[in-house]
């Protein structure tokens, strides 16, 4: 695997464009790695679809008139 990422990287290091696409996709990767909070598309929607179906059986929480989000969250838990 990692001679065949140098082996593609060694192929477009004489174009700067493509060196400067393959440096910003890099540090995305990096970003992604980091952050333990992101979702993929995946997750994402089926933690929708979940909000969706406590809904529909009458499995909400409404904020309180000049609650804080803050407080909010720490009341429903």
């Amino acid at each position: 695997m990692h001679t065949e990422l140098l082996q593609s990287i060694g192929a477009i290091a004489d174009s700067e464009p493509l060196m400067k696409r393959l440096t910003r996709y890099a540090k995305k990767l990096v970003r992604e790695k980091e952050d333990p909070t992101l979702l993929t598309k995946e997750e994402f929607f089926a933690n929708v679809d979940e909000a969706l179906e406590q809904a529909r059986q009458g499995r909400v929480h409404r904020m309180q008139p000049n609650e804080s989000l803050d407080d909010f969250l720490r009341r429903v838990g």
